[in-house]
């Protein structure tokens, strides 16, 4: 089962800084808990400012982990700069082709997640080579009234060969389904920012 966390930092209280301290304590805790994959999807920053974060979060995920994967939102660029494991690339954005051919370049290869919202964007990130796709929403969101897919598309998007994850409104009572419908692993933020993590994970672990 793949765990996946998707950070943001804007949900702690506090000022800018004490944000960004506490989202990297998130990352360290999460790497340190087994977490197989972490997202800095702080999308509001600038480039340069999203660097900078982003060279401090490689730091703390491999301080505590030689298995956890830390991969930044959209910024190929910025992924290849700090040294990070890969990229996740939203839906429209470049290819999963070019950015491996990117990295290639530099001789490194990316791991590259895709989100999708259908099992045909799922189909499309596998024929690109993408290493696994996260498919949204799955749940109602209740934050934003957003409706989700539902589980029957979920396990429709489940039938190729690419690993999917399951992301929208996916809590401890409702990930088992996920994994009945044929999902690789769950992704969230709340799921993973909030609360006992190592708990969180113990009990994800053992469905």
């Amino acid at each position: 089962m793949l765990l996946y966390y998707i950070t943001d930092r804007r949900s702690f209280g506090g000022t800018e800084a004490e944000q960004r301290a506490a989202v990297l304590r998130r990352i360290a805790e999460s790497a340190r808990a087994g977490v197989d994959y972490i997202q800095l999807r702080e999308k509001d920053l600038s480039p340069c400012e999203l660097e900078r974060l982003a060279r401090e979060a490689v730091r703390a995920v491999r301080d505590q982990s030689a298995t956890t994967k830390l991969l930044i939102n959209t910024g190929s660029d910025v992924a290849l700069g700090c040294r990070a494991d890969g990229v996740h690339l939203a839906s429209g954005e470049l290819r999963a082709s070019e950015v491996r051919a990117l990295w290639r370049k530099c001789d490194r290869e990316p791991v590259v997640g895709v989100s999708a919202h259908s099992a045909a964007e799922v189909r499309d990130a596998e024929a690109e080579g993408a290493d696994f796709a996260v498919l949204a929403p799955i749940f109602e969101k209740v934050q934003t009234g957003a409706r989700g897919i539902g589980l029957e598309a979920l396990r429709e998007a489940c039938a190729g060969q690419l690993d999917v994850l399951a992301l929208g409104g996916v809590s401890l009572e409702n990930a088992c389904g996920c994994l009945q419908a044929g999902a690789a692993g769950v992704a969230g933020i709340r799921l993973f920012q909030g609360g006992d993590l190592v708990a969180t994970v113990k009990r994800l672990r053992e469905l």
